[in-house]
Order: structure tokens, then C-alpha cells, then sequence
């Protein structure tokens, strides 16, 4: 059962990463390969990660991202859009990769904005995890610490974002998709997606 899960516990060490994000995307943006890209990031320490191997990871969880898109576009606009419409499409980037932003943003921030509640807590947090609990073994074998990092990482990435104003916010702003986001979302069939970003329409 745990095999067949389309949810994992890796957010506990991937985060947001936007900063990273940002430097893969102009690497791959100016015609460097996947593989050269992670040679130029680990040979100058791009990331001022420690240790090798951690960058090594991080570099391909970035690749990862940025190939789930598939959309040059897009992953050209993460190398140079202004900081706000760049790290939405790293969020979209980010719920292509991850079943569980995926399902947190969709089903949870996104019904919010569907039926006009903004206000957003622990109950919001805890109501999702006990849904993904009861509907999936994987889920329910994770340690009470992987699901509390878990909700301190969506957090953040909400206030990242600008969802919240800060980790202790409880409710969210307003928020508004980019326009070319939007257009390459629904170009690439993926209108589920929009509701994430208060797009209703």
C-alpha cells in the first residue's frame, strides 16, 4: 500500500526554495544542460549550501520542479519576472511536483477562496491532515514530528507567498494570479490548478 502512495514526507527537508529555484531556472534559461547546471551550481557553491551533496539534492529537486511544468515559458519567467509573479510560478512549480501542496492548495486554500472564508488556522491544517490520514496508509505511518514540520513548511510557503502576512496570520490576503501564469496554465490544460491562486473564474 505505502508503495502506490502518491504522497511523501520530503517537504520536511525541501521547503519553498525559491532563491534556488531562481538560479537553476537562469542557468537552464541560458541553454545549460540539466547536468551542467548542477556542475556550475556544486563548483561555485551557487546555493551557499555546505556540504556537496546537499546542493547536489536540491539541485535536482529544483530540476524536478521545473521539468513538472513543462513550459519553457514558464521556467524562463522564474529566471526574469519580478520577484512576486516569479515565486507564483515556483509555487505552481512547486504543487506540479508535490501531490501534497498540490491537494493543500487546491482543496484547502483554494475552496476558501471559492466560498469566500478567508480566515485560516490550525483547525485548516489539522482538518487537511486528518482527511489525507484517513484516505492513505503512508500518510497515517508518518511520526506526529514529519506531519508538525510539514505544517510549519505550507505555512511558510503561504507566507511566502503573501497568503499571510506572517506564520501567526489567521487569514488570508487576497491574492492575484499573474497574468502569464494564467494564460500558460490554461494553455497547458491544467485549470485545476487555478483555484490555488484565487483565479475562479
Amino acid at each position: 500500500m505505502k508503495l502506490s502512495s502518491p504522497y511523501n514526507g520530503a517537504l520536511t527537508r525541501e521547503q519553498f526554495l525559491f532563491y534556488e529555484m531562481r538560479t537553476m531556472a537562469k542557468l537552464v534559461a541560458a541553454g545549460l544542460t540539466d547536468e551542467e547546471a548542477t556542475e556550475a551550481i556544486i563548483k561555485d557553491n551557487l546555493f551557499q549550501y555546505p556540504t556537496e551533496k546537499s546542493i547536489k539534492n536540491l539541485a535536482g529537486v529544483c530540476l524536478k520542479r521545473l521539468h513538472s511544468m513543462n513550459d519553457d515559458c514558464l521556467m524562463e519567467a522564474i529566471a526574469k519576472l519580478p520577484a512576486d509573479a516569479a515565486k507564483q510560478i515556483c509555487l505552481y512549480a512547486m504543487m506540479k511536483k508535490n501531490r501534497l501542496v498540490w491537494d493543500f492548495m487546491i482543496t484547502v486554500i483554494g475552496e476558501k477562496y471559492r466560498i469566500l472564508d478567508t480566515s485560516f488556522g490550525k483547525v485548516d491544517l489539522n482538518t487537511f491532515f486528518m482527511r489525507l490520514t484517513e484516505q492513505d496508509d503512508n500518510v497515517a505511518s508518518w511520526s506526529d514530528a514529519t506531519v508538525q514540520k510539514i505544517k510549519q513548511v505550507l505555512v511558510r510557503i503561504l507566507v511566502e507567498n503573501e497568503y499571510l502576512d506572517s506564520t501567526r496570520a489567521d487569514h488570508l490576503n487576497p491574492v492575484l494570479i499573474g497574468s502569464l501564469l494564467e494564460e500558460r496554465i490554461r494553455a497547458n490544460d491544467d485549470n485545476a490548478a487555478l483555484i490555488a491562486f484565487n483565479c475562479l473564474s
